[in-house]
């Protein structure tokens, strides 16, 4: 389970987790601080007695200062047990070596976008030098899969006992580009068969001709689909509380989002 603050989910994710009958160690929670919030006073309230599997640090828009101060918190509450693995968001190069320049321990996850256009190899590669496992999101680029690049190897692996789609090419892609870990989100389609269809991701490979051709497919930046700070040109002194205040900061799309027009984009739309 994946959660923020800001989907107001916290408080009925715990529940379900109490109710479910599952042991405890099967279920895997990930919360997040807001950019708003940056701490985990309210997220460790909803959870009440319950620990967290990982926690991230949302993105690290609040500035240099701010952001080394919730590292220091989270190893704190690693030490204390409360919880068993804490990571990142959209975190730059730049931000890991400011904390090893400020001697803190790197945490232990980054999530980043990830799919075959926007593959952002220099990160994956430093997290994977450094220990740091790489958590994915919009690995299914919302939809846009219809590239022939994608499509061919869908194509190409049909067949009476098997079938994949699009997304799950784009899925099984995430893994061979040596990601640790995908989030993938749902939404409008029946939960259980997307469930299912993401976990049946393993019992074919991609060639590596194949796979040639997908890595061909990136763009860098230019081509990210979700609001996307890792590429932001500076730290800024502070993020909008809300989506409205976050619409009003429309027009420092560039210095807010970086280069990516079509990142940028996306906030308009929102």
């Amino acid at each position: 389970f994946d959660s923020v603050w800001h989907y107001k989910t916290e408080g009925p994710l715990v529940k379900v987790v109490r109710e479910s009958g599952v042991p405890r160690e099967q279920i895997f929670c990930t919360l997040k601080s807001f950019d708003s919030d940056h701490g985990y006073g309210s997220t460790l309230e909803a959870v009440q007695d319950y620990y967290l599997d990982l926690f991230l640090i949302h993105s690290p828009h609040l500035g240099k200062t701010r952001h080394l101060q919730m590292y220091k918190v989270l190893l704190r509450a690693k030490k204390e047990g409360k919880l068993k693995s804490a990571g990142v968001k959209l975190v730059l190069l730049k931000h890991f070596e400011e904390v090893r320049d400020a001697g803190l321990k790197l945490l232990a996850v980054n999530q980043i976008e990830l799919h075959p256009f926007c593959q952002q190899k220099s990160i994956v590669d430093y997290c994977r030098a450094n220990g740091i496992a790489v958590r994915t999101f919009s690995l299914l680029v919302r939809g846009k899969l219809d590239n022939p690049a994608i499509t061919s190897v869908s194509s190409n692996l049909f067949s009476f006992t098997t079938i994949k789609t699009p997304a799950q090419i784009a899925t099984r892609w995430n893994f061979r580009a040596q990601t640790d870990s995908a989030t993938v989100y749902c939404r409008f389609v029946p939960l259980l068969r997307c469930v299912v269809a993401n976990a049946e991701v393993f019992d074919y490979e991609i060639t590596e001709e194949n796979m040639k051709n997908l890595d061909a497919l990136d763009k860098g930046m230019a081509d990210a689909i979700a609001c996307n700070p890792v590429d932001a040109a500076e730290d800024i002194g502070g993020v909008p509380t809300n989506y409205m205040e976050l619409w009003a900061w429309r027009t420092q799309g560039t210095r807010l989002y970086g280069r990516s027009s079509r990142a940028y984009s996306c906030i308009q739309e929102y």
